[in-house]
């Protein structure tokens, strides 16, 4: 049985109209670089900061310093804080539900994030998440590295007690989300097209299972006997 689902939030979870990349394509423009839409795609799923000295380096420039990528990246905070406010980031359809009869079947939620957790702690509490609705958040600033390295995964399995790993899935959007899962060990890995990369991107990586959304998944789990009754 499925005893913990882990999952990414930004385009997997929160429909957050693609703000987080602008945003980040925005940072890194202030300092001079100009990425790509293909630049941009290689960094999703990743930690922020990051994703801001690659980007850099792919424009053909010398990554900065650390404290001149910390301005950065606050720079990027302060666009992205702007971005949600003129258009505010909701739940995306089926999940909130998904997940409710998840927990109701005993199944533990954890949602890891390329975001630190004063940008993920805020943006859940946009949405109405801060209590009762998932139980761990997990964010790049918990480890010592983000995806593809799988130590968020192990973070949020060590946080909701959960012990084997075989017994947990993970899903996200990105490619870095499934790579992530595949290092874990995870039981299944499931790539969802509700964010910017697509199912046919996405099923180039290690994955289980492609759906149209995160809210597919308790009809997966119930037709593979994988939850509880």
């Amino acid at each position: 049985m499925i005893e913990l689902v882990v999952l990414d939030i930004a385009g997997t979870t929160v429909e957050e109209h693609n703000a987080v990349y602008e945003a980040l394509a925005g940072a890194v423009r202030g300092y001079g670089a100009s990425p790509t839409p293909a630049d941009i795609g290689i960094w999703m799923g990743a930690d922020k900061r990051e994703a801001i000295r690659g980007l850099i380096q792919l424009s053909g420039l010398t990554v900065p310093a650390d404290p001149v990528v910390e301005e950065i990246h606050d720079r990027f905070r302060s666009l992205l804080a702007q971005a949600y406010r003129d258009d505010p980031p909701t739940p995306l359809p089926g999940v909130p539900e998904a997940l409710g009869l998840l927990r109701a079947k005993g199944v533990k939620i954890a949602l890891t994030t390329g975001f630190d957790h004063e940008v993920a702690g805020a943006l859940l509490a946009m949405i109405g998440w801060s209590e009762g609705v998932i139980d761990a958040l997990i964010c790049v600033d918990d480890v010592r590295a983000g995806r593809p390295a799988p130590y968020m995964i192990f973070q949020a399995m060590e946080r909701t007690g959960v012990v084997r790993v075989g017994n947990i899935l993970v899903a996200g959007d990105t490619t870095r989300d499934l790579e992530a899962g595949a290092n874990a060990g995870a039981g299944l890995v499931v790539g969802v097209g509700t964010g910017a990369m697509g199912l046919d991107a996405l099923g180039q990586a290690p994955h289980t299972h492609l759906l149209p959304s995160v809210a597919d998944l308790p009809d997966l789990l119930a037709t593979s006997g994988l939850l509880a009754s």
